[in-house]
């Protein structure tokens, strides 16, 4: 074997950003159309990937007339001294807010994006799963349809606490979530953090 195919390239080591989307009309309109739904992408780390309605400015389009024309935009960055790709997140839409994990997100403000992040925006949730990569010029996104919200998911393995029961015991939470008492809980409601 030559030198040149032992040798690991970027392409072996390229970071993912897995989105997948919810919606709870998704199945009546056609609304990820311009998503290239389960291909990886590969993505230039020095553009910001943008997601919204306008195909023009935009990486990536969803087709719905209530989503802003640059609905937000993901940017990616490294620390010094670390080989890890991280991400930073920020809301482009005037006319609604973004929230990241719970934390609600203004008009151009911005937050790192965790390893998983559930993105909330409209009625739209995207989870967001990180797979590491030392690349340092590019990235993949791939995007994904869920049947189910992932706020279903995320309530459970992000807070690490179970939603309450119509008997409202919590055997195994701390203390603090025991002390605010009894809450009624609905499917259809999403879980806070």
């Amino acid at each position: 074997m030559s030198v040149s195919q032992t040798l690991e390239t970027e392409e072996d080591l390229l970071t993912c950003l897995r989105i997948k989307f919810y919606h709870p009309q998704q199945n009546q309109r056609g609304l990820y159309g311009l998503l290239p739904l389960g291909s990886r992408k590969r993505h230039s780390a020095d553009e910001p990937l943008r997601l919204g309605r306008d195909a023009q400015t935009c990486s990536y389009g969803l087709v719905d007339p209530r989503v802003s024309r640059k609905q937000l935009a993901i940017y990616a960055y490294r620390s010094p001294n670390s080989p890890e790709m991280l991400f930073t997140i920020q809301n482009l839409s005037q006319r609604g807010k973004l929230s990241v994990n719970g934390w609600t997100l203004g008009y151009l403000e911005r937050t790192d994006v965790p390893d998983k992040a559930l993105i909330r925006f409209l009625e739209y949730e995207m989870l967001i799963v990180r797979e590491s990569g030392e690349a340092k010029s590019s990235f993949e996104v791939e995007f994904e349809v869920m049947a189910v919200p992932p706020s279903r998911e995320t309530c459970t393995f992000e807070t690490g606490v179970r939603p309450i029961m119509d008997t409202g015991l919590m055997n195994n939470a701390p203390a603090t979530l025991r002390d605010i008492g009894p809450q009624e809980s609905d499917e259809t409601l999403s879980c806070s953090y």
